[in-house]
Formats: C-alpha cells, structure tokens, sequence
C-alpha cells in the first residue's frame, strides 16, 4: 500500500518568494502529495498568493510550532513533511520519503544545502549535515518528514518559540533514529547574510549550548531575536 504524503509549509510575509516556492511543488502535488500552508498572521499579501498553489491555507498566528500542528492536524496524509518557505525539495523528493519509510519506519530529514554569495555557507551545510547525522538531531531547514503516528505518539512540536525542531527531534529520537537522506533540499542563505555568517554561526552555537542547559525557549527566542 502506497503511503500519502502532505507537506505542511508555515509562512509569514512570505509574499516576495512564496509563488516560486509552492509552484516548485506542482509536480508532487499532481502525484497526489497534499500542500497545507499555514499563515502566522503576514501583514502583506502571503495568504492571497499562496491559495492557488495549496490544497489549504490556513491562518493560524501564534508561532511555527503552532502553525506546523495546525497544519498536521488538517492534514489527510499518513507521511507529514515539514517545509520552511525559503526551503525547495530536490527532485523526486516524495519517492524517496516513501522508500526510506518503507524501509525502516519512523521519520527522517533531507541533507541541505545553502544558497548564498559566502563561500562559507557551503562549509555550515556540510557540518549541519554531518552533525545531525552523528546526533540523530534535524533542523527545520532539512525538511524534516514523519509517520503520522509518530507525530503524534511524541505530541507533535511543542509549543515554544524557539529549538521546536530540535525538541521534536529529540523525542523523535527517543523512538529511533532517524533516516538520513543525502538528497540535497536547498534553503535559503538570508538569514545567515542578514546577520553576517560567522555572527549567525556563533549565535547559534551559543543558544543551543544555552539550550541544552536547560534555558528556557522564550529567553533563547529573545535573544535570537
């Protein structure tokens, strides 16, 4: 029996990219793969843009965490991806979400690649890469996929403002390991140029480190911010 697959995609002022990014997504869709994009409240045109292009849009402010449960909880599929907006899938992506569950249940991420003018942006890829292959640990940018059971067996993300990727991960992890493809998605280098790399490198260092300590998401999520 062949397992359907709906890909959740939270959004907020996505309005500069977000045709290019679901219309990427066409030819899953035509395969009968479900796109849900959930709104967090974008004060620009994202929702009236994103509708011809979704199979639902929903508006659901509150955080990415929320709007990702919001948007499994509409879901039909049996197999939840989870899909940044700055995020493509590589080719036949669906296929290969489909014989890595087959293969060996549970869940799983892409590899990633980023896009960007640095050269070191190739360099932080590669040791998220092979730092979530060591850790059994995924990021939101590595379009993280799952049984739906699974999802909610663990409780679906929890609701914090920050580290919900790495949180679901790990409770993910507690029931096994995750499948590592190394299929490339492409993300999105904005937010590292934005903030300069090597100040968004250590910046990310120093939450997860404050994370795993123990600090609380909403005193993290502030100082991401």
């Amino acid at each position: 029996m062949t397992l359907s697959i709906s890909i959740v995609m939270p959004v907020l002022n996505e309005a500069a990219g977000i045709v290019p990014t679901l219309a990427a997504l066409a030819p899953l869709r035509a395969r009968g793969v479900e796109v849900i994009v959930v709104d967090g409240g974008s004060s620009d045109d994202t929702v009236a843009l994103a509708t011809p292009w979704a199979d639902c849009v929903l508006v659901f402010p509150g955080g990415r965490a929320r709007q990702m449960n919001a948007g499994a909880a509409r879901a039909t599929g049996e197999v939840l991806l989870f899909l940044h907006a700055d995020t493509q899938l590589a080719a036949g992506a669906d296929e290969m979400v489909l014989a890595a569950l087959r293969a060996k249940t549970g869940w799983g991420r892409f590899d990633v690649r980023i896009d960007g003018a640095p050269w070191m942006l190739r360099v932080v890829a590669t040791l998220m890469n092979l730092r979530s292959r060591w850790s059994g640990i995924a990021t939101g940018d590595q379009a993280i996929f799952m049984r739906r059971a699974l999802f909610d067996a663990v409780g679906g993300f929890p609701d914090q403002p920050l580290m919900e990727d790495v949180e679901i991960s790990r409770r993910l992890r507690a029931v096994s390991r995750p499948v590592c493809l190394r299929a490339k998605v492409r993300t999105s280098g904005r937010r590292w140029e934005s903030r300069g790399v090597w100040s968004t490198i250590f910046l990310m260092w120093r939450l997860r480190w404050r994370y795993w300590r123990g600090e609380p998401a909403a005193a993290l999520a502030e100082a991401y911010r």
